[in-house]
């Protein structure tokens, strides 16, 4: 026991930390059985109640990937050669020839793009500066801008799909990186394809826009309420708990006076009386028990994240549009102002439909800690042409607030204090400086706009995940159970031993999966069958090789020693070998492939431990303890 005991702790502990790691998996299958047994606004109410616990827990777990849960998986191609188009000045015909043939030839040939470019423009004989750059740099340098510009390309495309990604909602989205143009996207549970594309192939869209009046706000927001209610509308996917009905009985008296304050045309008070039950104010004001105006006159309004679904819906209506002023629009906040009672508040700010100026403008932008104020800053530079343009917008506006919008959501919606000359700007609300880091990249790749294309959509319905987790699952119990049968049959206490060993590396696979945040695939549900067979194939190595050395009347421990140090080396031999086709295949492979790698290199580096150093140790401590004889078979 002494000599092995450095080894039992290693392997107590290895056994503690998989348990640990695989902790989180064996929760999300408990919380998704009292899912299941929920229904309605029970359902709703526990992940409202529990939703960090449960986005920890579904963060930690082992992963599905599509082929197991259904979904969608998109290859995306940054277009590379259209962001030099629109990088170039001076274009001619000439240069949109050159770009045609670049374009043609990139489309059959493997040689790198920027390559490809700068070729081209060599063998025509004409100076890249004609376009890119001044005339006093060189053709190397100008290059070496190009092609820091296609790097950075493919990040900021990455960084502007995951933001959306997260705005739609998926949960446990994959996106990486593959090659130098390509990024591949995997949506578990999404189905609907034109949703799909019109999310990942937009660029992002940086405009600043003036926030209307707030009496024309307000007015709108009485015209449609007014209309609503003589309409006789009522929503009735709005769902609220008790508290925030309660809160919202007294939101419409306050809501309205602001409207009445602003109505200056309207002579009856539309006030609702205090003792009226929240289902009577719902019925006599529709749309004012969804929407609040702030009561500080700013023309804002404050929705409930359960509203927003319900409010859209109203907005879109063709007779609803038609009571909005023909120059405004409404638009989201893109975070939360406020959470009251564990309910997120959005805002809703009416916009003047037309952008004042676009991101067309921004040459950079740096994410920044305020000196003032010592919070997360993105400041933002714009091209002289921009920055006479914002001088003149600021100059016109003074005393109104103009909104930053991205993606048609509002980052901020700051008030204009004086004229903003030399193009400099910033953008306030971040919540640290990584979020203002990722809103300097996005605001990057709007100044510099790469668009990608789908070169590949795959989707895989959830009926067919279902039959692929029970055929894996099946093969997987099977495999299990043939080997763990033959193994105890065959070789008795020796197979009862490698069984364990078994368990113990099929446990290390599935936490070393769930450490790294691994996504289990069909293919990778193979690569751990084809690991349970090498796991025992290492032990039957050893045991042929003690089986033959107790025929020479040595001593147990004699004879597991001598076992044990001469099949060694061919069990080193194959998993290492084994090992590396592994690492070959990943690096090589795609999607399928390279989760049938995964598995595999995993259960490789779990059945050096468990086949050598676990069986091994238990062999020593029963001889340690007067064991006479082991049955081999």
């Amino acid at each position: 026991m002494k000599k092995n005991r450095g080894k039992i702790i290693i392997i107590l502990a290895t056994f503690l930390l998989a348990l640990y790691f695989l902790y989180p998996t064996y929760q999300s299958y408990t919380l998704n059985k009292k899912l299941n047994l929920l229904h309605g606004t029970d359902s709703v109410n526990y992940v409202q109640d529990n939703d960090k616990e449960i986005r920890t827990i579904r963060a930690k777990r082992i992963k599905l990937g599509l082929d197991l849960q259904g979904g969608m998986r998109v290859v995306l191609e940054v277009n590379v050669l259209k962001m030099f188009e629109e990088m170039a000045k001076n274009k001619d015909d000439q240069f949109n020839a050159m770009m045609a043939d670049i374009a043609k030839e990139a489309a059959t040939s493997e040689e790198p793009l920027t390559d490809i470019f700068q070729r081209t423009f060599e063998e025509k004989g004409i100076r890249l500066s004609r376009y890119y750059g001044n005339l006093r740099e060189t053709d190397d340098e100008i290059m070496k801008r190009l092609r820091d510009e296609s790097d950075k390309a493919v990040d900021r495309a990455m960084e502007i799909v995951r933001n959306r990604v997260d705005q739609y909602g998926v949960s446990e989205p994959t996106i990486q990186k593959q090659g130098g143009r390509r990024i591949i996207v995997e949506l578990p549970g999404v189905s609907n394809e034109n949703e799909v594309r019109q999310l990942l192939q937009g660029t992002a869209l940086l405009e600043f826009k003036l926030v209307k009046d707030p009496d024309i706000i307000y007015k709108t927001l009485a015209a449609i309420d007014k209309y609503l209610a003589s309409a006789g509308f009522v929503d009735t996917t709005s769902e609220k708990s008790d508290t925030t009905k309660a809160d919202t009985a007294k939101a419409p008296k306050n809501a309205l006076t602001a409207l009445n304050q602003a109505d200056t045309t309207s002579q009856q008070s539309v006030l609702p009386e205090e003792q009226k039950t929240p289902e009577q104010v719902k019925k006599e004001h529709p749309f004012l028990y969804l929407v609040r105006p702030n009561q500080q006159g700013s023309g804002d309004a404050y929705v409930s994240e359960n509203d927003r679904v319900a409010v859209d819906r109203i907005l879109a209506r063709p007779d609803v549009q038609k009571l909005i002023p023909a120059d405004m629009a409404f638009y989201w906040s893109a975070k939360p102002s406020f959470t009251s009672g564990g309910v997120k508040y959005y805002d809703l700010l009416g916009l003047k439909k037309t952008p004042e100026l676009t991101g067309g403008v921004i040459v950079n932008a740096q994410a920044t800690i305020d000196p003032n104020f010592n919070q997360p800053i993105v400041t933002m530079e714009m091209s002289s042409e921009g920055a006479r343009e914002w001088a003149r917008i600021t100059g016109a506006n003074v005393n109104k607030r103009i909104a930053i919008v991205l993606d048609n959501a509002v980052f901020s919606s700051p008030v204009v204090r004086d004229k903003i000359t030399g193009g400099r700007s910033q953008i306030e609300g971040m919540a640290n400086i990584e979020e203002a880091r990722l809103l300097e990249i996005i605001l990057k790749a709007g100044a510099l706009p790469a668009p990608v294309d789908i070169i590949e959509q795959r989707s895989v319905g959830p009926s067919l995940g279902e039959d692929s987790i029970q055929a894996g699952m099946n093969s997987f119990t099977i495999a299990l159970i043939l080997v763990v049968g033959f193994m105890l049959i065959y070789y008795r206490t020796g197979g009862a031993i490698a069984n364990l060993a078994l368990l113990l590396n099929v446990l290390f696979i599935f936490a070393i999966l769930a450490a790294f945040q691994g996504t289990l695939t069909l293919p990778g549900i193979a690569g751990i069958v084809l690991t349970i067979g090498m796991a025992v194939d290492a032990n039957v190595l050893i045991y042929e090789r003690i089986r033959e050395e107790m025929t020479t009347g040595k001593t147990l421990r004699a004879v597991i020693d001598a076992g044990y140090s001469k099949a060694f080396s061919a069990i080193f031999d194959s998993n290492i070998t084994t090992f590396f086709s592994g690492v070959v295949l990943f690096q090589f492979g795609t999607g399928p492939v390279q989760g049938f790698a995964l598995t595999l290199m995993m259960g490789v580096s779990a059945n050096l431990f468990t086949a050598i150093v676990v069986t091994r140790v238990i062999f020593d401590v029963m001889t340690e303890r007067g064991a006479a004889s082991i049955n081999f078979g």
